[in-house]
């Protein structure tokens, strides 16, 4: 039975300027769905939600909401009120004579989330409001929750007890985040925006990439397709035009509007699968292999008449090559580690020495490098000119710029009109375009979309300088890193060989090994080892050659089924008319594929051993 209908949305026309952000935009909303909400900075997520809550109007269409149903929405940007305490603020929206009843939830949010209730919003930090919005949109507990990269300025416990608290909220919660492992735990639906169309997936973002993959390529059959068609239309309309009767002119005309659509429909599909290319920096030869060393470090600050320690003892070599991810709780130390590592504080005791020659290349999570009234062109090309040095080659900025998904024709924008997301791709976009030979990003994935994040996954893959990222972000780190250093406070800080995985594995603690099974196991892989392999038969079984005979039929009764998936895969209509069977078919039609693969081995391995029998005879 399906869950109770909430909010939906049908037909909706939503416009700016001349190009509809949505056009024929419906979708549906159910009680205790968990959807997360993808898609690309600038393809309309903000708008979506904003329909949801009511703020948006729709140009056309209909929006229907369930009477008495309740929507809170957790914001990027919140602006503190003058004299008002964390307390206050969470409180704003809950009815005086309920304020009692979620005093105690408050305390609890409050404390996972590392924020004092009784601090004043106006001078807390931009991650500490960022959390006392978070909370203030828990406690509230709407039936429809709406949550912007909540995630955002959270350390990872604090992370790992929201995805608790997600899963066993009530309501219903739609989520935009770039954080893969905590969109994957925490959602059973997705929405994907691509191309100003909303795509639904009935299963979480666990298989997003699995399905997202099957659309596309069903999408790269269709356009073959219509290219095919295309093609013999114009070759028609090509062979004796003049000698056609009138009424093939109008044929002629659909072929024209045919051809010009599918140009289009190309162009969109080739902007939607486009990847960053950028030539890997050169490793300097002959240069020392030890990047950095931290010897004996001592480091603390004092706070309210309280010494905070942040590092005691502290020893570490950094080399040439090394992908080193921090992680940690916020005011753990991590940033002081950074600012000794670049030379911006200096330690109590101990030494931080680096390379004489060693450049760094610094991703601000602050954005301090970002002037607000640049232009897009600038900021790439600080000293003007239509060029920039991208890793020794000479590019023009509009077409680096489209590199970095922006459109060439955004060059003189200024800073302060794009996104947090696009602020960040700005930046990306300006130290890789010659990053030194230590590159150092601290938080470089909030505000990203997933499609730019992959891509910052493979050059980061392709980077052969030595690499030191800040982040919270699970997966992130185990994508791009071969060692974990932990800050967990108190100056207690632990090393890892590995990615997060790794990281979780050692402090969680190894199962204690059992001598005797290991011994018998010892002695079971010895004895595999002795054992003489069996000589190769003389001639084929009666087994054998029974199954050799089966193996061309079955081979021709799978092929006629993958030929049947793919002719209804080829109907560029079948996955809106039908999601579930179009997943079902795709998954189908890859068992099938692997079957075929497995018999055709079989039948030839089968007819070599044959071959081979014959030969020795």
């Amino acid at each position: 039975m399906a869950a109770p209908l909430l909010l939906s949305v049908k037909d909706a026309l939503i416009r700016y300027s001349e190009i509809p952000v949505f056009e024929n935009l419906s979708f549906n909303i159910h009680e205790r769905s968990r959807i997360a909400l993808v898609g690309k900075n600038g393809a309309g997520k903000s708008t979506l939600m904003n329909v949801i809550t009511g703020v948006q109007d729709l140009d056309d269409g209909e929006r229907w909401q369930e009477q008495g149903v309740t929507i809170g929405y957790l914001q990027q940007d919140i602006t503190p009120q003058e004299g008002e305490t964390v307390f206050d603020f969470i409180f704003t929206e809950i009815k005086d004579e309920e304020k009692e009843l979620h005093k105690y939830k408050v305390d609890m949010i409050a404390e996972a989330l590392h924020l004092d209730v009784n601090a004043k919003m106006i001078r807390l930090s931009g991650g500490q409001i960022r959390r006392a919005g978070l909370a203030r949109a828990l406690v509230e507990e709407p039936d429809i929750l709406l949550l912007d990269e909540p995630t955002n300025h959270l350390d990872l416990e604090a992370i790992e007890w929201l995805e608790e608290y997600l899963n066993s909220y009530r309501g219903t919660l739609l989520c935009v985040s770039h954080d893969k492992t905590f969109l994957a735990n925490i959602t059973n639906q997705v929405f994907w925006l691509d191309r100003r169309q909303l795509k639904v997936s009935p299963r979480g973002f666990k298989h997003f990439d699995e399905w997202s993959t099957e659309l596309l390529d069903q999408e790269a059959r269709e356009l073959r397709n219509r290219k095919a068609i295309v093609a013999q239309e114009v070759e028609w309309a090509s062979k004796g035009i003049k000698a056609r009767r009138k009424r093939n002119v109008r044929r002629v005309e659909q072929m024209k509007v045919m051809r010009a659509q599918l140009e289009a429909d190309e162009s969109a599909y080739r902007r939607a699968t486009q990847k960053i290319n950028i030539d890997p920096l050169k490793e300097t030869e002959g240069s020392s292999k030890i990047v950095a060393e931290f010897y004996n470090v001592h480091k603390s600050f004092e706070e309210d008449g309280k010494t905070i320690p942040i590092l005691e003892k502290f020893s570490l070599r950094i080399q040439r090559g090394d992908r080193i991810g921090i992680l940690g709780k916020n005011g753990s130390g991590k940033t002081t580690f950074l600012k000794m590592l670049i030379g911006e504080l200096e330690p109590d005791q101990g030494r931080v020495k680096t390379r004489k020659e060693l450049e760094f290349s610094y991703f601000d999570q602050k954005r301090r490098d970002l002037n607000p009234q640049h232009t897009l062109k600038k900021v790439l090309s600080p000293n003007g000119g239509d060029y920039i040095d991208v890793v020794g080659k000479n590019r023009h900025v509009c077409g680096y710029l489209k590199d970095f998904m922006f459109d060439p024709s955004r060059a003189y924008d200024k800073v302060e009109i794009l996104s947090g997301g696009q602020k960040n791709r700005l930046m990306l976009a300006k130290i890789l375009a010659n990053p030194k030979s230590c590159l150092i990003l601290d938080e470089p994935t909030n505000d990203l979309d997933t499609d730019t994040l992959d891509m910052l996954e493979e050059i980061l893959s392709q980077y052969q300088g030595t690499l030191i990222v800040v982040s919270h972000d699970r997966d992130f780190l185990d994508q791009t890193v071969t060692r974990i250093l932990a800050f967990e406070g108190n100056a207690k800080i632990e090393s890892c060989i590995g990615g997060y995985t790794d990281y979780l594995e050692k402090i969680k603690g190894k199962k204690p090994s059992n001598k005797k099974t290991d011994k018998k196991k010892e002695v079971k892989e010895s004895a595999k080892e002795e054992t003489p392999k069996p000589q190769k038969p003389k001639k084929l079984t009666y087994k054998l050659e029974h199954e050799l005979k089966q193996l061309p039929g079955k081979i021709e009764t799978v092929e006629a089924q993958v030929k049947e998936c793919n002719e209804l895969l080829n109907d560029a209509d079948y996955n809106q008319r039908d999601p579930n069977s179009f997943h079902e078919t795709v998954k189908a039609l890859a068992e099938l594929e692997a079957k075929l693969e497995r018999y055709e081995n079989r039948w030839l391995e089968l007819e070599e051993m044959k071959i081979e029998i014959l030969n020795n005879t």
